[in-house]
């Protein structure tokens, strides 16, 4: 091979090689700037603290609620919150799903269902589901029941929804494929429903699980007795800015961490669609 040969080749091959590329780099950057900006956040807030530019009295430095969250978990009043609040989450979340899931897919797939049930449906979420929380307390007392409740009336809208709508989107040729193929209704529910209207069904189930913290910050504040909501009430009796933030911050932390976790099912369960 000549040597005008090799000096062609070669920037061919130190560019073809793996991770060289410019492809790479870029989805580093937008990692890196996507954790840089809240760490970069946090310093001007810590500088801003240090230097009296924040008064601790109104919003105390990021270290002083790192120590107020340690103390929470040396004395054990966080794993005990987290375990109450968790499961009103999860029951919650399953109560409302079910409702949510039956009801759309009833409503998606007949249209009697559709107009005889939909409008109350309609009726019931145009309601501040919040603002029953006084009504709740009359009707259920001050106990675990009212905010389960609570929370499963927030989680069935978002999923209602999205099932009915997705069941509804389906490909209508899909359907006339399956008749002539002599599907059961069974078959074309489980192998071309369900596929279908799955990504839209786990976007209203991602939706339902911000709804479902989201109700749980405010019914944990009115009559609570354990509870990450609990933990701040009784912290804002006695003063403790530092708890109350942290409380809202395992709040925030919670809602990602279960939307990151549906974000891995749906992306394990649809990777066909890749």
């Amino acid at each position: 091979m000549s040597i005008a040969t090799a000096l062609v080749a070669a920037p061919n091959k130190v560019g073809s090689s793996p991770g060289a590329g410019p492809g790479r780099w870029a989805r580093r950057k937008w990692d890196i700037l996507r954790w840089a900006s809240p760490l970069l956040l946090l310093v001007l807030w810590q500088l801003g603290s240090a230097i009296g530019v924040i008064s601790e009295a109104v919003l105390p430095a990021p270290s002083l609620i790192a120590d107020a969250g340690l103390e929470l978990i040396r004395n054990g009043q966080l794993s005990d919150a987290l375990q109450v609040s968790g499961l009103r989450v999860i029951e919650g979340l399953a109560l409302g799903g079910i409702v949510g899931l039956v009801l759309g897919s009833a409503v998606g797939l007949s249209r009697w269902f559709e107009v005889t049930a939909d409008p109350p449906m309609q009726m019931v979420r145009a309601l501040p589901h919040l603002g029953l929380i006084p009504l709740f307390i009359v009707w259920f007392g001050i106990g675990e029941l009212p905010k389960v409740l609570l929370v499963a009336l927030g989680v069935t809208f978002p999923l209602y929804l999205n099932t009915f709508s997705a069941i509804r989107q389906v490909d209508p040729k899909l359907f006339e494929t399956a008749h002539v193929l002599g599907f059961s209704f069974w078959q074309r529910f489980t192998r071309i429903i369900v596929p279908s209207a799955a990504p839209q069904v786990l976007v209203g189930f991602r939706q339902s699980l911000a709804i479902a913290w989201l109700t749980l910050i405010v019914a944990e504040q009115i009559n609570a007795d354990k509870g990450i909501g609990f933990l701040i009430n009784n912290a804002r009796d006695f003063l403790r800015i530092d708890i109350i933030i942290f409380g809202l911050t395992v709040y925030a932390l919670l809602g990602i961490a279960t939307d990151a976790l549906v974000r891995l099912v749906e992306r394990r369960a649809l990777g066909y669609r890749q």
